[in-house]
């Protein structure tokens, strides 16, 4: 089993910036890739980004020149930072972890809030 834990969330005004840490603890070997999903009131959860070994990343097109995902493969982390937030970016940030594809390698966090609001 994975455990993920994450932090740095919270309020922000727009056109400022926060960043996302998630710490992976546990069984760690079969993890290939890891993301950051999130989801706001009323709506499905959404991915926003994605890094898989050999640091390719993907961007939702709604962040993309404004988010940066970042990985360190040795102490199983991974970091959001969010630059010129909106109040559309407001949602609860999970992270997730995993091996793309697979049922048992496939970890989430319990989420972290974040509210962009003036």
């Amino acid at each position: 089993q994975v455990q993920l834990v994450e932090s740095g969330g919270g309020l922000a005004q727009p056109g400022g910036s926060l960043t996302l840490s998630c710490a992976a603890a546990g069984d760690t070997l079969c993890i290939s890739a890891m993301s950051w999903y999130r989801q706001a009131p009323g709506k499905e959860r959404e991915l926003v980004a994605i890094t898989a070994d050999g640091d390719s990343t993907f961007y939702t097109d709604s962040v993309k020149g404004r988010f940066t995902i970042s990985r360190d493969n040795v102490k199983n982390t991974v970091a959001l930072r969010m630059n010129s937030l909106k109040p559309e970016d407001t949602a609860v940030y999970y992270c997730n972890a995993g091996h793309p594809g697979s049922t048992f390698c496939n970890f989430w966090g319990p989420g972290t809030q974040v509210t962009v609001s003036s």
